[in-house]
């Protein structure tokens, strides 16, 4: 008897550890450097600590859409989706996203600090998990700008001064806040201005200056490899994404941190998952954004950690062996002009100015 309920436990045991190892999580993010520090920092470890195979998926920069459609269509084919906070903020207003407690969601701290404490005011939403504190900002090449690089964020519609082409993102954000700055408009009033028609066509008409000059990107690698191919002369991307084609690369580019755009990045759950997969997910979450986890992101990407715990165990580039402190953008250094995304502004106004942005390009 005992011989036989041995073999059917150890049976019971490997028939359980082969379907968890069957099981797959699908997981959505931008692609390139950063898919990668997550990879490496989250993913893999997941995998080996649990079985479970992650399918990575680039469509963050399609998100509010892909979910909404996936959501009026029954069909949620996604598990856990890095989303930048204003989009969490619309998915959680839809009920596309699931409420989080971040006490009992996410881990407390190694000292026992809750999460709530250790997260603070990045908790931006009911809905987001915060993971990493990151900027827009613009890259330049240094052979390109003569012998007076670039230093001030109104450079970028300086044509006469730095002739040749621009990459911009292809969507308002950020360079509606950029094109106002530009025109004269006070840090502190800049989104009560964006708020009403004519601040709309203040912004759209100074950036007709130099949308002749302009690459229109949509994925993150775009700008990285316009500056590294020399077809532009400048443009914008995520910082991460800079530290890359700068410090991994050894490309002739350089970074503009005049004005950068704060933002945060992070983790949603999209809500009508089936209760297994919530739990996966929830699961995966846990484990993803403790204090070590996100200070191991910072080995590979530039990207401030959004818990305070973690600030201090962050050290040197897992490959480079370089300190990663001073490319952060919160270093003191490259934060000495900064400004700060609105998300309940880009909450509340996204929908209507991305037509008119769309209708600005197609002119």
């Amino acid at each position: 008897m005992t011989l036989t309920k041995t073999l059917l436990t150890t049976t019971a045991l490997t028939v359980a550890a082969g379907a968890a190892s069957a099981q797959e999580m699908t997981i959505v993010s931008w692609g390139g450097a950063y898919s990668k520090s997550q990879q490496n920092a989250y993913h893999e470890p997941y995998m080996e600590k649990t079985g479970v195979k992650i399918i990575n998926d680039d469509s963050s920069n399609e998100a509010v859409a892909k979910l909404r459609a996936m959501n009026e269509a029954g069909n949620i084919t996604w598990d856990v989706v890095d989303v930048v906070a204003a989009d969490a903020l619309r998915l959680c207003d839809e009920g596309l996203a699931m409420e989080i407690d971040p006490d009992e969601h996410l881990a407390a701290a190694p000292d026992g600090t809750p999460a709530s404490e250790d997260f603070g005011d990045l908790l931006v939403g009911d809905c987001f998990i915060p993971q990493i504190v990151y900027s827009t900002t613009f890259g330049y090449r240094t052979d390109m700008v003569g012998d007076t690089p670039p230093d001030d964020i109104c450079d970028v519609f300086d044509l006469e001064t730095y002739p040749g082409k621009r990459s911009l993102e292809k969507r308002p954000i950020n360079n509606m806040e950029w094109a106002l700055l530009c025109d004269g408009v006070a840090k502190d009033d800049v989104y009560d201005v964006l708020a009403t028609d004519e601040g709309q066509d203040q912004a759209l008409a100074k950036l007709d200056t130099i949308k002749d000059s302009v690459i229109w990107w949509s994925a993150g690698a775009d700008t990285p490899q316009l500056l590294a191919d020399g077809e532009v002369v400048m443009g914008s991307t995520y910082n991460g994404r800079l530290f890359s084609v700068i410090e991994e690369q050894k490309q002739p580019v350089a970074m503009l941190w005049d004005a950068q755009v704060f933002d945060l990045d992070g983790w949603i759950i999209p809500a009508g998952l089936s209760e297994e997969r919530k739990q996966q997910a929830l699961d995966y979450i846990m484990f993803a954004t403790d204090t070590q986890r996100l200070a191991d992101q910072a080995k590979y990407i530039s990207y401030g950690p959004a818990r305070k715990s973690s600030a201090p165990l962050v050290g040197q580039h897992a490959e480079l062996g370089i300190d990663m402190a001073p490319h952060m953008p919160t270093d003191p250094n490259n934060a000495k002009n900064t400004f700060l995304y609105n998300y309940e502004f880009w909450a509340d106004y996204r929908d209507d100015i991305d037509a008119k942005f769309q209708a600005w390009l197609a002119q």
